[in-house]
């Protein structure tokens, strides 16, 4: 019974994880803009004492539809799913992990008298399971980051990772071992988040709806909680995801300083230089993304899960 979870949790988010590819990409190449570590540091609002006050701005944000159209412009089409074996590596060691143990831990902790478990022992099944997941699919992680930013850098300083086989082989060979799990903490808290926040919340929101006989147990259901549970997700995880894509996609090369010494060092250096809400860069494309992802997952899961009821 254990193995079945885990077999569906990642078939599941396999399928939601490839079909918005795209968004994720460029998600993640709108929270890169304006990225202080590639450009002079500079405050996001400064006043200087000349007769004439001067006003710093940082470079003007771009939308998720033009980043989309310059990446066609600049490349191809395909070019969207840049990174798409690492997305596939990553959904079958995170995501599988993480949904295996939330369905092993809802099982052990669910009520059998109202067949429910309490919200708290949600938000906590979630934290564990999604914590536990990130630790293992760090290096695709690692791995997805990059292959998805390098298309934005110029053709000189781009990596080329043929594959996602390629990308944690010439990263293990370059960088050391350890770069695999580089902004690995990043990935755990975001993982805890997402995870307590996404699975516990479409547990919730499906219970209330079931309870409250708004609609029956069908589609319609499953659909209207994984939005809203995607929502929840994207909010509570959009400033540490920041943080993680820019940590993981620096480049540290011998004998330099690191752009960032760590998380919080990256966290203060966006901040001084873009201004707070430079942590919520990317967050039309992660809701975009993380809804859609969200109803795909738990829409297929249902549907597998009907598939596999008598195994």
């Amino acid at each position: 019974m254990g193995l079945k979870g885990f077999l569906e949790g990642g078939a599941a988010s396999i399928v939601a994880g490839c079909s918005t590819h795209p968004l994720d990409l460029i998600k993640v190449r709108m929270q890169l803009q304006g990225e202080p570590a590639l450009q002079p540091l500079r405050p996001a609002l400064a006043f200087h004492t000349s007769a004439v006050p001067h006003i710093h701005l940082p470079p003007p944000r771009v939308g998720p539809v033009s980043v989309g159209i310059r990446i066609i412009q600049q490349d191809v089409a395909a070019a969207l799913f840049s990174g798409v074996s690492a997305t596939v590596l990553r959904q079958t060691l995170y995501s599988t992990t993480r949904m295996g143990l939330y369905d092993i831990l809802n099982k052990k902790w669910t009520d059998p008298n109202t067949n429910n478990m309490p919200l708290v022992r949600k938000i906590t099944a979630g934290l564990i399971a999604g914590g536990v997941g990130a630790a293992v699919g760090n290096p695709a992680d690692v791995a997805m980051v990059r292959m998805q930013a390098d298309g934005r850098l110029p053709l000189a300083q781009r990596r080329n990772y043929k594959s996602v086989v390629d990308a944690i082989s010439q990263m293990s060979k370059n960088e050391g071992i350890g770069s695999l799990w580089r902004g690995s903490s990043l990935t755990v808290n975001r993982a805890m988040l997402v995870t307590a926040s996404q699975l516990a919340s479409y547990d919730q929101f499906k219970e209330m709806i079931l309870e409250r006989d708004l609609m029956k147990d069908g589609l319609g259901t499953h659909v209207t909680a994984s939005f809203a549970a995607g929502f929840v997700a994207a909010v509570a995880s959009n400033p540490v995801d920041v943080i993680k894509t820019r940590v993981m996609n620096m480049k540290v090369e011998a004998g330099t300083a690191a752009p960032y010494s760590g998380a919080l060092d990256c966290a203060m250096k966006t901040i001084r230089a873009e201004g707070p809400m430079a942590l919520y860069k990317g967050f039309i494309p992660t809701i975009s993304r993380q809804g859609p992802f969200t109803v795909v997952l738990f829409v297929t899961l249902e549907q597998v899960r009907k598939l596999f009821k008598d195994f």
